[in-house]
């Protein structure tokens, strides 16, 4: 039997429907549906995606037989319409427009009201009796074929239509008169023609012919390439393409056209939301051409029609049970439904809408927690403007996509992405954006348009990003030529920092005062069933009393990863450690001369002896000295130790401490550049020379490999003395005064079980002699963290000494790729464009490499150690695709900085509606 390519809607039946979304496309697919149920839609057909990629494997040529089934489709479509494509008396225009299986709004390409040439214009006249629309439509098709077929820049024709406009001195193409519109398609034509190097073609056969090429074409445009990157949609085989019979809201003033949702898509208050131009195409509306009027209105305008609207838009909402983003067309009083799709919404809308749908009973609890992207919940936990904060309000807008942003003003996408890779935070003004501009929406932090309304391009795509967006802002007057824009008889020029607040739609001057935001019930509530599904705990990583409140605000069930050495980084206490630092190196030495000595000694003839002696007397008198001022600056950073983890016990009080003893390399904490090092040495009293000798001595090649993590405290062992010294003092002082603790003393970068057993002696036998003496006994337990592939490798020998595992991914990454975490940036965005890699390791974990050392960690560890508590505490720790994969390979727990506590929540319940498999299973 032969594959079936093109499938046909209409006359309240259809050929697919809701579920075939992956071979009709998301558009192909709703219009089946929709058409099944009874709502009125533009009859029509779609070619499925299977012909998109078919296109691409064959090298741009379509499978056999389609060509047939688009004729044959065409027929039942002119039969149904009681019109013929090309007739010139009864001409039938039709719509070609894309639609892929994942919502790309605005990504790919549409043409409108193809069909049109000389002869059917003039057919159309006579159908609808109304020449001005005619021509109207007749100049909308040929810029667009030119532009989406030909590749003839829009902004050509846009010219001409200005020039007119201006000419006549009116503001709206509305106001063109019907002469004037017939001598714009001339023109039109001509810019074609001089372009396209080819009159614009008459054949309405061929320009369907090569207007659906073009569809298929722009599935792999620059901006869908990007937009599918940046959203990550992946395993799609191409676009569908969707022939529909043309529908005009450019009849007259009894014609419309509008965008609306169910539901308000950026507060997710259950109220109708929308907009529509009278007398207008869709385009107008989402590309900011005119300023649209809000949906409410159109009750008042054509209160039927907004009756019919009200009662469709419930139906689809209940039918679909999500909210709708609904396209619709009213011509001469008929309005006809074009597209529905899940609408795009903000992270506080998407809480509220789910929880506000499962009070209403339209879906349950476990539908809500999938339906919310854990990522969009970042926008919901950062600042947003003090309202107390002076503000220089320069412009109001539509206040398109909520939040707060502060940059500089940049005026092309381009400029953006320049400024972003340097780290720099810019804000995007355009007159209106279009989907070219996806790329420096992206790593903007807002988005200020002069044009458009609440449903314009800038608008959907800023909601969908979780940027703030102010659209439709008619003060502002862009000159992209001298790069700046005026207001109100202020310039504006490029580079000077503006603020907007996307909740009023102001536009400020400068740098605004932020506050930390306060969640909504709805998102306790959301946390709170979240918190019932999942099986991960979820820990943070947190240095701080102020880092461990907020973390447990958010829901941390504990700390994964509290990094000493951050602590000793404090302007009241960095010297002390820089002190400990230039006397440890000598006493080290020392000790190692005065064990040879001893050596010496015991096995010299009677004549060396009292030589040796004084040489062993004379190494004593020397260390004396810098090893009393290394024991003091231990001393001293001993108390302040003690009481930073007094504090974090106490904002933890019930839940598991996990602390790490100290990590990195010495030297990064001595200063590396020589004012620096001068200014040390007076302040320290020594000389700038023993600064220089010290930072030479302790310089490495490859500081990342050499001596760091537990060796120092091989080495060193008296910093960890002291370190194990303050924990077990802070928990004995804490559980004194009540506070329940459960400390977890962490030792760093173990590679060897030898290792790992001198170290735990060194802690043991100190935190005995500390209970002791305080009379005060505290459980708590011995790990380590797993960073290095050998420790992976040797985890069945690890954990017979090991209480706990928690994997540092982000050195396990550095170790297993051999990459520079610090240097990646250089190769790796080229390494994910040839699809070397899938992405940046340090971002999202390598589950095929790094994860296999993982699992075999866990495998290893728990085949001897049975109960072994395992967790993870890099930087993956937070992102959702890592935490899924945590929850797959059985881990007890993911730490994760403070204020991506709530996203792992969300991620881990997500995890277990996904793979509700036992844990002893996996």
């Amino acid at each position: 039997m032969a594959p079936k390519y093109v499938y046909f809607f209409g006359d309240g039946k259809a050929d697919g429907k809701a579920d075939m979304k992956h071979l009709l496309g998301g558009k192909g697919a709703n219009l089946a549906e929709m058409t099944n149920i009874g709502i009125p839609v533009p009859p029509g057909f779609t070619i499925t995606t299977e012909v998109c990629d078919a296109y691409y494997k064959n090298k741009q040529q379509y499978p056999k037989g389609l060509d047939k089934e688009i004729a044959q489709n065409l027929s039942m479509l002119e039969k149904l319409m009681g019109a013929k494509l090309g007739d010139s008396n009864n001409p039938l225009l039709v719509s070609v427009r894309s639609g892929a299986a994942a919502s790309m709004p605005g990504m790919m390409d549409t043409v409108l009201n193809l069909g049109l040439n000389p002869d059917t214009v003039i057919g159309l006249i006579k159908k609808t009796g109304n020449e001005r629309f005619a021509w109207d439509a007749y100049r909308r098709f040929i810029s667009m074929f030119g532009d989406v077929v030909m590749g003839i820049e829009r902004h050509y024709f846009e010219e001409i239509l200005d020039k007119y406009k201006k000419k006549s001195r009116v503001k709206n193409d509305t106001d063109l008169t019907t002469e004037q519109l017939k001598n714009i398609v001339e023109e039109y034509k001509a810019i074609y023609k001089k372009n396209a190097r080819e009159p614009f073609p008459n054949n309405p056969a061929e320009q369907l012919h090569r207007a659906i090429e073009a569809v298929f074409a722009s599935w792999n445009n620059p901006r869908a390439v990007k937009y599918r990157q940046l959203y990550e949609i992946k395993g799609l085989i191409g676009t569908a393409v969707n022939v529909q019979a043309m529908v005009f809201g450019n009849m007259g003033d009894h014609s419309a056209t509008g965008v609306c949702f169910t539901r308000n898509p950026s507060t997710g208050e259950n109220k109708f939301y929308g907009e529509f131009l009278i007398n207008a195409q869709g385009e107008d509306v989402v590309a900011g051409i005119r300023t649209p009027e809000p949906i409410a209105n159109l009750e008042k305008e054509m209160p039927a029609v907004y009756k019919q609207l009200f009662k469709y838009k419930n139906i689809l909402e209940k039918h679909f049970k999500d909210v709708q983003d609904i396209e619709f067309t009213i011509q001469e009083n008929r309005l006809f439904m074009l597209q529905t799709r899940n609408g795009k919404r903000t992270a506080r809308a998407a809480i509220k809408i789910a929880v506000d749908m499962v009070r209403e009973k339209l879906i349950d609890k476990k539908t809500a927690i999938s339906r919310i992207d854990p990522n969009q919940l970042d926008q919901l936990l950062h600042p947003t403007f003090d309202p107390k904060a002076k503000r220089e309000v320069i412009a109001e807008g539509l206040p398109a996509s909520p939040g707060a942003a502060t940059g500089k003003v940049v005026f092309s996408a381009e400029h953006a992405e320049r400024l972003a890779e340097k780290n720099e935070q810019v804000i995007l003004v355009r007159k209106e954006t279009s989907p070219e501009d996806i790329g420096g929406m992206h790593v903007s932090q807002g988005i200020l348009t002069t044009s458009g309304g609440m449903t314009s391009h800038a608008a959907v795509v800023a909601r969908g990003m979780g940027k703030c967006c102010i659209a439709g802002c008619s003060a502002i007057h862009v000159d992209y030529k001298k790069q700046l824009f005026k207001v109100n008889g202020k310039v504006i020029r490029e580079g000077t920092f503006i603020s907007l607040d996307g909740s009023s739609g102001e536009v400020m001057m400068g740098n605004v005062a932020t506050l930390v935001p306060k969640l909504s019930d709805d998102f306790a509530t959301l946390m709170t069933w979240a918190d019932e599904i999942r099986k991960l705990k979820v820990r943070t990583n947190a240095d701080t009393q102020i880092d461990a409140r907020k973390a447990r605000e958010f829901g941390a069930e504990g700390i994964g990863l509290c990094r000493t050495e951050h602590m000793f980084f404090g302007e009241n206490r960095i010297d002390f450690v820089r002190q400990m630092i230039l006397s440890a190196p000598d006493v080290k030495n020392l000790k190692i001369k005065i064990d040879c000595i001893q050596k010496e000694i015991s096995n010299a003839q009677n004549n060396k002896i009292n030589v040796l002696k004084k040489d062993l007397a004379k190494a004593q008198n020397e260390i004396k000295y810098p090893m009393a001022a290394y024991m003091s600056a231990l001393k001293k950073l001993l108390p302040m130790q003690r009481r930073d983890f007094e504090q974090i016990f106490k904002e933890m009080d019930g839940l598991p401490v996990t602390i790490r003893l100290l990590d990195p390399p010495l030297h990064e904490f001595l200063p590396q550049e020589e004012n620096n090092q001068r200014e040390i040495a007076k302040r320290m009293k020594i000389s700038f020379q023993e600064i220089q000798e010290k930072v030479s001595a302790l310089h490495e090649l490859n500081p990342m490999l050499g001596h760091r993590g537990c060796r120092l405290g091989i080495t060193y062992p008296e910093i960890y003395e002291m370190q194990v010294q303050a924990i077990i003092e802070a928990a004995c002082n804490m559980k004194k005064k009540g506070i329940v603790i459960y400390p977890e003393i962490m030792l760093p970068l173990i590679s060897t079980e030898k290792e790992l057993i001198i170290l735990k002696e060194l802690i043991q036998k100190n935190a005995k002699e500390i209970m002791e003496k305080k009379g005060v006994k505290v459980n708590y337990l011995i790990g380590t963290m797993i960073e290095l592939p050998r420790a992976a490798l040797i985890a069945d020998n690890i954990a017979r000494h090991a209480e706990f595992f928690s994997f540092g991914t982000n050195d396990l990454t550095q170790m297993t790729f051999g990459f520079s975490r610090d240097d990646v940036g250089s190769f790796v965005p080229e390494y994910i464009d040839n699809e070397i890699l899938e992405k940046d390791p340090f971002q999202v974990l390598d589950q095929d490499g790094v994860g296999k050392l993982i699992q075999i960690g866990i495998n290893g560890g728990r085949s001897t150690r049975k109960e072994l508590k395992i967790g993870i505490c890099g930087e993956h720790g937070g992102n959702p695709q890592t935490v899924s994969f945590c929850h797959a390979i059985g881990m007890d727990y993911v730490s994760c900085s403070p204020f991506r506590v709530p996203i792992a929540r969300l991620a881990a319940a997500q995890a277990a509606l996904e793979q509700p498999l036992s844990r002893a299973t996996i």
